[in-house]
């Protein structure tokens, strides 16, 4: 099992972030290795900072939208105190495709933008010595990929990515590069699960060791938020690679939305009574399941208001900053919210962990976007257009990539309180036996991984009608993304999209599914300084009339359970008609300013 737990250093971990300006080159001929670039760049060679997407730095049309392989170097010094330690390289995560050289020799890579990956350096480091670090990266995608989409080729030989999504392609090494001295005897994981009994709470605990030791015995230990022990147990080796145990917690402090309570969980495993190794993490105790058309934290109905989001900013584009995350959680907080979807990829950590301490709920969903060819599904998805996509040859490799970046999405994210249930897709072609049986095997699979059995949904789009989608039945509780007066029905014809949209609620309700519905997308596209009246599609009293049409229809129907609108603030996009400089469904720009129609949202969600 390769660990994906969070950094954390001890007196039996360390680590050493290696972020700052990286050596960059460009590679449209694909001649790094035969070049020798996997040994050194060499001269000629472009700064870079890491982390951070690589086009919004640049001044010219070509580097911008580049399309291909490219590469990054640096030099990390490797201390002699690490020898003897199982030695690493932890990545946040490379866009799209990585693979990893130290001192000329492959020691890693992944495929999959958006989820960390470790490469073990033990044998190939010099310790005392700089070492020379290369990572081969490429943004291609095609109907393999997850994200989904394809490559054209200009004229002049030139590679230009064509989406199958709504937002750019952003890429490069996107998150935190990281430096692991870990133990020969490893703590690769742990998961835990909770169970309410009036005021108390009981905690199982699963850690999981490698290593060749036998006669381990590992100490499970649980603080509150004063350093007060509030239980523990000891479970000695049997035979498995891992330690079951149980905490009584008499009194528990919930972990609740907006009102977040963290213990602290540090795990340790010994020998002999020395310890091998030690990890410590905050936890919460919370439940989540689904009853009827409701959706319960503790045991309790909770209504989920917020955004659908994007890891996107000036300059930076998708690079984690915590000034942003932070900026972007107060606005949040000012507005009402309490919860976000992870449109339409896994987050930076950082993200989840800031969540955890908020309170904020997280809907977190794998990057199965694009599932449709189409440059423009947010039209086409509206007027039925079919393009047999879950029919082709390239089905069995994309399901192979999607199930991996289930298994890797949940193993790094399952222990945060914030996250409550898992999205599986985004408006993918679900009209089709096809569709169906693809993502039955997702879900199934799914359904094995986690151990709190939060609910799974994915979000469904116009096609996926009452009467055609097929795989709804899969959900947990459903999510739609309706643009009634926007896409559809839009200006003059917002009353004709209002009867519209209520006649797909009513053919919903028809169903009888018993379940809760979210709608994880509807929003408008509208510029911050554009005001009209009477009011016009794009201007910000237009933004208003359909937030209000859209909360009336909402307040009808009892089993609609959450709206997190699309979007929380502007975004890029690739270039087109229908997007000027990026999308505009922002009820926040760019920069995090408020539009008008933030106060529409804020004076809901407060009193709701």
């Amino acid at each position: 099992m390769e660990s994906l737990l969070f950094p954390v250093s001890n007196r039996v971990r360390s680590f050493q972030k290696l972020d700052g300006l990286w050596n960059f080159k460009f590679d449209p001929k694909g001649v790094g290795e035969k070049e020798g670039w996997n040994k050194g760049l060499g001269g000629d060679v472009i700064k870079m900072p890491v982390p951070a997407s690589f086009s919004d730095f640049f001044t010219d049309r070509e580097s911008r939208d580049y399309c291909g392989d490219f590469w990054y170097e640096t030099t990390l010094f490797v201390p002699e105190y690490l020898k003897g330690k199982k030695v690493c390289l932890r990545f946040g995560s490379v866009t799209h495709r990585a693979v990893v050289y130290l001192n000329g020799k492959e020691v890693g890579g992944h495929v999959g933008g958006f989820l960390p990956f470790n490469c073990d350096i033990s044998d190939a480091a010099k310790y005392g010595e700089e070492n020379i670090l290369t990572v081969k990266v490429n943004n291609e995608l095609d109907e393999t990929t997850l994200p989904c989409g394809n490559v054209k080729t200009l004229k002049d030989g030139r590679k230009l990515i064509t989406p199958y999504f709504d937002f750019y392609n952003y890429s490069g090494i996107h998150r935190s590069v990281y430096l692991l001295g870990l133990p020969e005897t490893e703590i690769e994981d742990y998961d835990y699960t909770v169970a309410l009994d009036g005021a108390d709470a009981k905690v199982c605990v699963s850690a999981y060791v490698s290593g060749k030791d036998e006669g381990l015995e590992a100490e499970v230990i649980l603080e509150d938020e004063t350093g007060k022990e509030a239980g523990k147990f000891l479970a000695k080796q049997d035979g498995k690679s891992s330690f079951e145990g149980t905490i009584d917690i008499k009194n528990a402090h919930l972990w609740d939305v907006l009102k977040p309570y963290l213990y602290t969980i540090t795990i340790k495993v010994s020998k002999d009574g020395e310890v091998l190794d030690e990890y410590k993490d905050r936890i919460g105790i919370r439940t989540v399941r689904i009853e009827g058309e409701k959706l319960l934290l503790n045991e309790k109905p909770v209504y989920l208001k917020g955004y659908g989001k994007h890891e996107d900013f000036d300059v930076i584009g998708r690079g984690f900053s915590y000034p942003v995350a932070k900026r972007d959680f107060e606005c949040m907080k000012w507005s009402g919210a309490n919860c976000f979807r992870t449109s339409h990829y896994p987050y930076a950590e950082e993200w989840y962990r800031f969540a955890d301490e908020e309170g904020f709920l997280i809907i977190d969903e794998v990057p199965a976007v694009g599932m449709m060819r189409s440059l423009m599904n947010f039209v086409d998805a509206g007027r039925g257009k079919y393009t047999s996509f879950f029919e082709t040859e390239t089905v069995p490799e994309l399901q192979k990539n999607h199930l991996q970046a289930v298994h890797e999405m949940f193993r790094r994210d399952k222990n945060h309180p914030s996250v409550i249930a898992w999205s599986l897709f985004n408006e993918p072609e679900t009209i089709s036996e096809f569709a169906h049986n693809y993502f039955k095997v997702i879900f199934d699979e799914a359904r094995k991984l986690d151990v709190q059995n939060r609910p799974l949904t994915g979000a469904l789009e116009k096609t996926s009608s009452p009467e055609k989608c097929q795989v709804n039945e899969l959900c947990d509780f459903i999510c739609l993304n309706r643009y009634y007066g926007w896409y559809i029905s839009g200006g003059p014809e917002l009353q004709d999209a209002k009867e519209l949209f209520i006649e797909e609620m009513d053919a919903w309700k028809a169903k009888k599914l018993n379940k809760p519905f979210v709608f994880t997308e509807f929003g408008s596209d509208t510029l911050g300084y554009e005001h009209r009246l009477p009011s016009v599609m794009w201007a910000q009293e237009y933004q208003d009339e359909y937030y209000n049409m859209n909360f009336e229809v909402f307040d009808k129907y009892d089993f609609i359970q959450g709206e997190l609108t699309w979007n929380f603030a502007d975004f890029q996009t690739s270039e087109g008609i229908f997007r000027v400089g990026g999308n505009k469904k922002g009820v926040f720009t760019r920069n995090r300013q408020p539009k008008q129609a933030a106060y529409i949202l804020k004076r809901r969600w407060d009193s709701k």
